[in-house]
């Protein structure tokens, strides 16, 4: 009987495992990615330089290549910077204010914006999902309009009976719950402007955060074909309330008929006006990479990632800090790449190439990794798998690991007996509805069909070795109250012993990666299995 090739590294792994990771290493790289020199590392300013300047001489003391085109080790990626300024937003005789009522964007390189009368259309979640038997918009042509989406997925507040009930992920979110969905799928069907729904509980994030951009966005420099829709944001609840309401519509009843798979687009009274300056600018940005040549399958790989960026200088805090260093986030997931690559530069010549990928822009919208995956260096078909670090437990050991999306692929397989070697299980995710797995730098690759995992300590509280589940909580908790402002700061007072056990399970999934013939899939019903079979015929 042949054994699965999974299965059968399954059994190999079951060994116990030696720990490679150095805790000291990690600590002494997030000191220095997070110091005042670094000026928080956001992209277009002079933290950026000094970040890539760094980050490329480490791997070169590493011994690693170039892994950016043509013997380079980085990857130019072209943003635009857009603010919305002045002007006015409208629904037939309702005022939509910015900032109160409505949240709104642009990624175009425009200076103004101008929508005059634009007809308007709700189209319930704006689900076209044909593995799902669902479809939202049956046919109804809706460019040059401007449609409102609800957010999350059909089947998130789906009761017993109701058609939506077990097609996509229940409470944990799909890519089709997605704000960024919504936003592609509007453009993809020539609407003029998208409006989503917000509810906090299906968002996962209150209106503030909803709110928080103040008419700022970031995207990459996209070609003439890939354009977005000129104007995309947010409504508020009872801003969306009202303006169903003078439609002579209940938006209460309008979310259960879109829990039906007989839903059909409901068309709005109100036209739709917006007059609106806006600011861009160009920014040149660079993602990082380097590489370990593959001996026997040097045109196949395995992508390692994290994030470079942090969000630089921001409002002064109450003690006047005004530096927002990324120490954990993701200054400890790119510290685990470069312990990645110094071990398996130290190990034997991997059969396939190992990619080491550090992004930029990822707190901006995964920029960085998006622009990689829209140009990729090494063809996504023959890349086996992206496993990437993003925000790391700093509280010591733990008993388990936390899986952010459970369940997706068979890298789950990998990932269990990896932990069971080191004494640990797998917990999936305690939020799933928050749609983490659709919120990091792997899923600019996953949604050109890569099967990816990502570690990410916010999806659960770890049931540390010393004080269990509660203490792992109370670290969560502690670190959430610092997530992306002035107080997420590198510390003497880590224990780093947990970080350094994740990141040694990548390392020794990574091993059995790298070997030739070991191909992930997705799970069944997977949104992203149709789009990788698309391309069997290039791993034969």
């Amino acid at each position: 009987m042949r054994i699965p090739p999974l299965l059968a590294l399954a059994t190999v792994l079951a060994a116990p495992a030696a720990a490679q990771t150095d805790p000291q290493r990690l600590s002494d790289i997030v000191r220095t990615l997070a110091s005042p020199e670094f000026g928080g590392r956001s992209p277009g300013t002079a933290g950026e330089k000094t970040t890539t300047d760094w980050l490329v001489a480490e791997f070169r003391k590493l011994g690693l290549e170039p892994g950016a085109a043509d013997g380079q080790w980085i990857q130019q990626v072209p943003l635009i910077h857009t603010r919305i300024g002045d002007g006015t937003i409208s629904a037939g005789d309702m005022p939509l204010v910015q900032g109160k009522d409505v949240a709104m964007t642009t990624v175009r390189d425009a200076a103004h914006i101008s929508i005059k009368d634009a007809p308007m259309v709700f189209v319930g979640y704006g689900v076209s999902a044909p593995e799902a038997k669902w479809d939202d918009f049956k046919g109804v042509d809706v460019r040059g309009k401007v449609v409102v989406f609800l957010v999350n997925d059909p089947d998130f507040a789906a009761r017993p009976g109701e058609d939506a009930v077990g097609r996509f992920g229940g409470k944990r979110m799909t890519y089709y719950g997605r704000w960024t969905y919504k936003y592609e799928e509007a453009a993809r069907r020539g609407a003029v402007a998208a409006l989503i729904v917000h509810d906090t509980d299906a968002a996962g994030y209150p209106w503030s955060t909803a709110n928080a951009s103040n008419g700022e966005n970031y995207d990459i420099v996209r070609g003439a074909d890939d354009q977005r829709v000129p104007l995309q944001g947010w409504i508020s609840h009872e801003a969306a309330d009202r303006l169903f309401a003078s439609a002579g519509l209940d938006l209460a009843k309008l979310r259960v008929a879109a829990r039906s798979t007989a839903f059909r687009p409901v068309e709005m009274k109100p036209r739709f006006s917006a007059d609106l300056a806006v600011s861009a600018e160009r920014i040149e940005s660079a993602n990082v990479l380097a590489k370990i040549t593959g001996a026997r399958r040097p045109d196949e790989t395995v992508m390692f990632g994290a994030h470079w960026d942090a969000y630089g200088e921001g409002p002064p805090d109450a003690s006047g800090r005004t530096l927002r260093p990324g120490a954990n986030d993701d200054g400890l997931g790119t510290a685990g790449v470069l312990e990645l690559a110094r071990q398996f530069k130290a190990a034997p010549k991997p059969d396939r190439t190992l990619v080491f990928a550090l992004w930029t822009g990822e707190e901006r919208g995964l920029l960085g990794s998006e622009y990689y995956a829209a140009h990729p260096i090494y063809p996504l078909a023959k890349t086996a798998a992206n496993l990437t670090l993003d925000i790391l437990q700093t509280a010591g050991p733990a008993k388990d690991v936390t899986l952010v999306g459970a369940g997706a692929s068979s890298l789950d397989t990998l990932l269990a007996t990896a932990a069971k070697a080191q004494g640990r299980i797998v917990t999936p995710e305690t939020a799933s509805e928050r749609g983490l797995f659709y919120r990091a730098d792997h899923f600019s690759v996953v949604r050109r069909g890569v099967p990816s995992m990502i570690l990410m300590a916010l999806g659960g509280a770890p049931d540390l070795k010393a004080g269990g589940r509660e203490a792992g909580q109370k670290w969560l908790d502690a670190y959430m109250a610092c997530y992306h402002k002035t107080c997420d700061t590198w510390s003497a007072d880590w224990n780093l012993g947990g970080a350094a056990q994740d990141v040694d399970l990548f390392f020794t999934m990574g091993k059995q990666l790298s070997k030739a013939g070991v191909w992930p899939t997705w799970s069944a019903g997977s949104e992203f299995l149709t789009l990788r079979s698309q391309s069997a015929a290039e791993r034969k």
